[in-house]
């Protein structure tokens, strides 16, 4: 691959819902322009950008991939984005490195969830956009109502739309695009053009004179001559459409039908004349030592690269995936890793597309390139010159909502668990894992069951790890509520020498510490020296709990009197005494479980906000208030995490996929006596069980 300087590369990420045909268009993208000389199917597992082995399984994108294309001098990045929601943070990861979003509809289906979701995050990283209506070939293609349903949606969000293409034909006979910008029919992939056929002159005409329109607004000078002269040279209008399209004021609007290559070509050509190149595009910042510093793309400023893909592979190692912000990157220089503090040597840099690696012996400022087997960087990282240390800050990623327990299929795969799950996380920012202090469980959590179900498989495949997982058990405490007393005599004669240990005590609730252990012993019927035996027993029973399996807290507890033997008398017949004194004195405490409440944030369309509110009843929710954002509501909540274990999947079904959350622990709160009930019962079953 020959080299491309920073105004002759564009960034665009291939953002839609599922299934729309991101995957087919990139490979129609490749084949028109000569880059593979056969087309691949999503179905047969032979395209380009989809070639791990669990998307082959799946049929669908699940990771980002890169795909240089070369058209017309200039290098064009398409990132193929996944567009299923529990993969969402492959897309936020594209669309934070892009300079422009190509955002796909399906000529069948129209507007989706998938497409509501590119849109918000292409909002939040101020990308401007492109909309192709793409599978023009399907049967029950609708160009008009799909068209129409995109016009509503863009002007319902504050932008309007511009015809760039107009199709010939639809369904089976969907032959090529009339290009509006050029006035030129493209058909098949566009390499071959011709007139204008005559049944769709007067529309394009009136597209031509619209378009004209728009593009006057981009500068006043333009729409002086537009006002004085009535038209716009094609240099002219191509300027003043670059101008209201990155500026966010206007969403061109295309067609074409990637599963047979119609429409590549100029597709391709306008992504160049209207999506900007990095010097153009969306501003840059990054922490210096004296604040944010804008970034220049410029290959000679210092160096900023921000690490935004990492997969790791027991074959090639890990690949880390980078896009230069500033400055430039040579092969086998050394960078510096700021994020980490280490330096990092760039051998076996290179370019990639799909799996295929193309070295090169520098990357330029704005182009994304690929370097292999980095010791200490992450995704998430910068490189910088030591000299002039900068830190990119990665973008916020949606909170990671379902959660499931990780246990090991082996004694052999317990030793890797920790580090397996390490380096899954270090792939993906939408995944995360930790050891539940409380249920002494691992919790993985991720997006939802499909993105968990593809990161266990991944553990299997790629580090031959076997992982089971199961639903995580809800980290109650146990409490008590009143003061009690409780007394035992713990005594062992079996031969030999006995054992012998009687206490007596009283717990009371201790709302400003989460324990207490004092005495009040007169007397010589118990020396203080079996007080720290007595302690470390109840303490082990406050740590598993004295009823329910919990850990116990918020407990102060009085030794007031006892019994000793001069010969029997040993520190673990006091640990025992005083752990069953302990219990005897917890279950005239009032003893209570308290669960975990999550303040909850439910955004949801407004017609769906109705159904959301009672099902949240059901979940012993309360709901606090209710906010509005355009279109949407949002629900606000406190809801017991037990009631929210698979919310992520109930959501989704609720409101067809476009309601979504987040949550965040609030506070401990009493759990209900029924509900209790069956928590202490099953963990008494548990325990009955174990002693047989």
């Amino acid at each position: 691959m020959k080299e491309y300087t920073t105004e002759l590369i564009r960034n665009v990420a291939l953002v839609s819902h599922g299934g729309a045909g991101k995957t087919m268009l990139t490979e129609a993208f490749l084949h028109a322009t000569g880059t593979v000389t056969r087309l691949g199917k999503v179905e047969d597992g032979t395209t380009v950008s989809d070639y791990d082995d669990e998307e082959h399984r799946r049929k669908i994108s699940i990771y980002s991939s890169v795909v240089p294309i070369e058209h017309r001098d200039h290098k064009i990045n398409i990132i193929d984005a996944p567009g299923y929601t529990d993969f969402v943070g492959e897309m936020v990861s594209a669309l934070s490195v892009a300079d422009g979003a190509v955002i796909l509809v399906d000529a069948v289906s129209g507007i989706e969830v998938g497409t509501e979701m590119a849109w918000r995050y292409a909002d939040e990283f101020n990308l401007p956009r492109l909309i192709v209506i793409n599978k023009m070939d399907r049967d029950t293609a609708d160009y008009e109502r799909t068209y129409a349903e995109i016009e509503e949606f863009v002007h319902a969000r504050g932008k309007r739309v511009v015809k760039v293409h107009i199709p010939i034909g639809e369904k089976q006979d969907f032959k090529g695009v009339v290009d509006i910008i050029g006035m030129k029919a493209y058909l098949g992939d566009g390499k071959q053009t011709a007139e204008i056929p005559d049944d769709l002159k007067e529309a394009a005409k009136a597209a031509h004179f619209e378009m004209v329109e728009d593009a006057a607004e981009g500068e006043d000078e333009l729409m002086e001559k537009y006002l004085e002269k009535g038209s716009l040279s094609d240099e002219e209008m191509v300027r003043g459409l670059e101008d209201v399209v990155w500026a966010g004021e206007f969403v061109p609007i295309f067609c074409a039908a990637g599963g047979h290559e119609i429409g590549a070509i100029p597709l391709l050509n306008d992504i160049i004349d209207l999506i900007p190149s990095p010097s153009e595009g969306p501003k840059r910042v990054a922490q210096g030592r004296e604040g944010e510093e804008e970034l220049k793309p410029l290959d000679s400023e210092p160096l900023a690269a921000y690490v935004w893909k990492t997969t790791a592979d027991p074959f090639v190692g890990r690949m880390s995936y980078f896009r230069v912000l500033s400055g430039t990157i040579q092969a086998d220089s050394h960078v510096w890793n700021q994020t980490k503090g280490v330096d990092e040597r760039m051998s076996g840099l290179h370019f990639q597309r799909g799996k295929e690696q193309l070295p090169t012996k520098v990357v330029h400022a704005g182009d994304i390139g690929v370097v292999s087997k980095l010791n200490a960087t992450v995704t998430g990282d910068t490189f910088c010159d030591k000299g002039h240390p900068l830190t990119v800050v990665p973008p916020n990623f949606p909170a990671a909502l379902y959660r499931v327990a990780i246990t090991p299929k082996t004694q052999a795969d317990a030793a890797k668990i920790s580090v397996t799950l390490t380096k899954l996380c270090e792939e993906d920012m939408t995944l995360s894992w930790h050891n539940d202090p409380i249920t002494h469980e691992t919790v993985l959590q991720g997006m939802g069951d499909q993105h968990i179900d593809v990161a266990i498989h991944r553990a299997q495949i790629k580090f031959q790890v076997g992982l089971n997982f199961h639903e995580p058990r809800i980290p109650y405490r146990e409490g008590i509520t009143r003061k009690a007393s409780g007394q035992y005599r713990h005594k062992k004669q079996s031969g030999g020498a006995g054992q012998f240990g009687e206490v007596h005590l009283r717990i009371e609730p201790y709302p400003s510490g989460d324990f207490e252990f004092t005495d009040e012993l007169v007397g010589m019927n118990l020396s203080k020296s079996y007080l720290p035996p007595i302690e470390k027993g109840i303490k082990a029973t406050m740590e598993h709990g004295a009823f329910a399996g919990y850990p116990m807290s918020n407990v102060k507890v009085i030794v007031y009197d006892g019994k000793e033997h001069e010969v029997d008398s040993k520190p673990v017949a006091f640990e025992i005494a005083g752990r069953e004194a302990f219990k005897i004195a917890v279950q005239d405490a009032g003893p209570v479980l308290f669960e975990p409440i999550m303040s909850v944030r439910v955004t949801v369309p407004d017609a769906n906000m109705g159904d959301v509110m009672s099902d949240l009843n059901t979940r012993r929710g309360r709901v606090q208030g209710t906010e509005s954002e355009r279109g949407n509501t949002i629900v606000i909540a406190h809801v017991p995490m037990a009631e929210m274990m698979r919310y992520t999947t109930q959501v989704r079904s609720i409101t067809g996929g476009r309601g979504y959350f987040t949550m965040e622990f609030d506070h401990y709160d009493v759990v209900p006596a029924h509900v209790a009930g069956q928590i202490v019962e099953a963990h008494k079953k548990e325990m009955e069980g174990k002693e047989e």
